[in-house]
């Protein structure tokens, strides 16, 4: 999915590559027909032309122009790593300066991806250890925060796990292996019902669960839910101010995107102030959201920290991945990473690109109209070769201090 995702994706071309495809010639051409064509229709004398004629093409050297992008984008660059944003091309800082909206994981990304067992609840004759004991040796494979939480848990209990075999997770769902001969699975509220395996007294359990905000993991065997395990995670402090930060920067859309039930997703989002929440996701409903994102508002930003975010964040326009809390996955397919998991740093990220692309336009702008202003100067006579060779190296130096101001980290 994320080979599909990525292939789909064509590199953008920059403007001043496209520029001096027809810049080069056309001043070549033109001191060409200064030197030859001009004393034979306007008279004088040949010398003082192809003086001229030097004069257009020192001025006209694309110096200042040509090192306008790239000075800009490697100072750019430089800024965000010494601010903990790791950018993995110029392409991808510009595209951060037009991005019209952002989906935001929830676990890992909003949340601190430290999430804790709240409470347990077995069903069927099972007792509450026996529930946390195969779910810790079912979760014992798997690197996922909610994973991670029900591990720490069976290891505060000095428990003993038994031995698994024949392991296989499922995307988005779950796992399931065989634990003294006998097969169980692990999963969200999701993979219980696709189980066939939900009943009124589950539902009502789940339900109590879910009002809460908590995260359901459930455990089961080919029969029955043996049991389920209530799971939450504290909110980044940052998460609403970012939000809100975004907003303010203009962003048209920030939604969240989460694998978790419906109940808890939607608590997350009020406390946060997201537009819209996308619930109960497999990896590829979060790509089709992706998709439906991109159609809607064009340049859009997916950040995650797991494997499950990975094809979504190939399949935005830029994919930006929690460096601390991040699986490897996610930091590979990411396009930029946030090394410290501050999300602060997202909203800092849209500005400085923005002020990048500005600054960008600035060094296009003079380069170009300082050409623009010589080569009348020329044509009327009046500049010298040594006052284009100063203007040339001049111009040239203005544009690489211009952009060496965002060394400055400001974000805005």
């Amino acid at each position: 999915m994320v080979e599909e995702a990525q292939s789909r994706r064509a590199p953008s071309e920059q403007w001043v590559e496209k520029f001096s495809r027809f810049y080069t010639p056309l001043m070549l051409v033109l001191a060409l027909s200064i030197a030859v064509f001009a004393p034979i229709l306007l008279g004088g004398d040949w010398e003082k032309w192809f003086y001229q004629a030097l004069v257009i093409l020192v001025i006209a050297c694309p110096c200042a122009l040509v090192i306008s992008t790239p000075v800009s984008i490697v100072a750019g660059i430089t800024s965000a790593v010494r601010n903990g944003v790791l950018i993995k091309g110029g392409v991808f800082l510009e595209a951060a300066a037009h991005l019209k909206a952002v989906a935001l994981d929830k676990t890992g990304t909003v949340t601190y991806g430290q999430p804790n067992v709240l409470g347990i609840i077995p069903l069927n004759g099972h007792t509450a250890d026996e529930v946390l004991a195969r779910a810790a040796a079912l979760e014992s494979h798997s690197t996922h925060p909610l994973a991670r939480a029900i591990l720490k848990e069976a290891a505060a209990r000095n428990m003993t796990l038994p031995s698994v075999q024949d392991y296989t997770i499922t995307p988005g769902l779950g796992a399931e292996a065989t634990i003294e001969g006998k097969p169980y699975w692990i999963g969200s509220h999701r993979m219980l019902i696709e189980k066939g395996l939900n009943s009124y007294q589950v539902e009502r359990f789940a339900a109590e669960l879910q009002e809460t905000g908590q995260s359901l993991v459930a455990l089961g065997c080919e029969k029955h839910v043996c049991g389920i395990i209530g799971v939450a995670d504290a909110l980044r402090a940052e998460a609403k101010q970012v939000v809100a930060s975004l907003k303010q920067l203009g962003i048209s859309k920030v939604a969240m995107l989460t694998g978790d039930n419906q109940q808890a997703a939607k608590s997350v989002a009020t406390s946060i102030g997201v537009d819209e929440v996308w619930a109960e996701l497999l990896p590829q409903d979060k790509v089709r959201v992706v998709g439906e994102l991109t159609k809607e508002y064009g340049e859009v930003a997916v950040v995650g920290d797991g494997v499950n975010d990975a094809p979504a964040m190939a399949a935005a326009r830029l994919g930006i991945a929690m460096g601390a809390m991040g699986t490897d996955a996610a930091i590979e397919t990411a396009d930029i990473v946030l090394m410290s998991d501050d999300l602060l740093r997202l909203p800092w990220l849209v500005g400085h690109a923005r002020r990048t692309l500005r600054i960008i336009k600035e060094n296009i702008a003079f380069a170009l109209g300082l050409k623009l202003v010589f080569i009348v100067l020329a044509l009327t006579g009046m500049a010298t070769l040594w006052l284009a060779i100063a203007a040339d190296m001049g111009g040239s130096l203005l544009v690489i201090f211009n952009s060496l101001r965002l060394l400055n980290g400001k974000g805005a």
